[in-house]
């Protein structure tokens, strides 16, 4: 299903993390902690620099034209 501007999003904290939570920062570590797919592309994008298939920044730069 495709998401459209009305398309509510939810995001589940548990009680306890949330409480635990001494500033924003902690909640947004537990949140992408919890993003499976998050962190899947986190783990290709390492793969990928180790085996030195990445580019770097200035690269990336000048292939958009910045």
């Amino acid at each position: 299903m495709a998401k459209t501007k009305t398309t509510p999003e939810y995001v589940f904290i548990p009680v306890e993390v949330f409480e635990a939570a001494e500033t924003l920062e902690d909640l947004e570590d537990w949140l992408i902690a919890h993003n499976e797919e998050l962190l899947v592309r986190l783990r290709r994008a390492r793969e990928e620099h180790g085996r030195g298939d990445a580019k770097a920044a200035a690269e990336v730069r000048k292939d958009l034209g910045l």
